[in-house]
């Protein structure tokens, strides 16, 4: 258990200290070129922009602090969400993971995590599915944080590297599967 429990820790270390190299190596949309849609004028309110290219395929905006958010669907219930390329893992509150349906007898909250907050614990689940636009992927890992360590979802690398490429070109990010 410890050992698990350590090797879990070490993984999301190692993740978090690689993503910079990630970011630089986007994966290939399969030799078809990247469709960006047209930039957003510029608005009052830094509300992100969301557009469907073609199936499979979805373009996030940048919001005015240059974050991509969208409204996900994690197992079919809408959730607005931060593509988080810093965290391992979907992350998700208690609250959120209430309305999706885990109870809290169900939540094993036995995993420490780091956060940009300090030290948690945190429960591992396995989303059936996580959907944006017309971007659907299936068997998402996650983990549930306590309301007070998470307040926003944070949709992690386990959700971006399910798809078949993520790219942030111009202030948008396309994402493909």
């Amino acid at each position: 258990m410890l050992i698990r429990t350590a090797m879990f820790a070490a993984v999301a270390i190692l993740v978090a200290t690689q993503i910079p190299a990630l970011l630089e190596h986007t994966v290939p949309a399969q030799q078809e070129p990247v469709v960006q849609a047209p930039a957003p004028k510029p608005q009052a309110a830094a509300t992100p922009q969301a557009a469907s290219l073609t199936p499979g395929t979805m373009v996030l905006n940048a919001d005015g602090r240059g974050h991509f958010i969208g409204t996900f669907r994690l197992n079919g219930k809408s959730v607005t969400g931060l593509v988080d390329t810093g965290a391992s893992v979907v992350a998700i509150n208690e609250r959120t993971a209430r309305m999706l349906g885990y109870s809290a007898n169900s939540l094993d909250f036995r995993y420490p995590m780091q956060t940009a907050n300090g030290q948690t614990q945190a429960a591992h689940i396995v989303l059936d599915r996580v959907e944006i636009g017309n971007v659907r992927v299936r068997d998402v890992d996650a983990m549930v944080l306590r309301d007070e360590a998470l307040n926003d979802t944070l949709v992690g690398m386990s959700f971006l590297t399910k798809l078949k490429s993520y790219q942030v070109k111009g202030g948008s990010l396309t994402l493909a599967n």
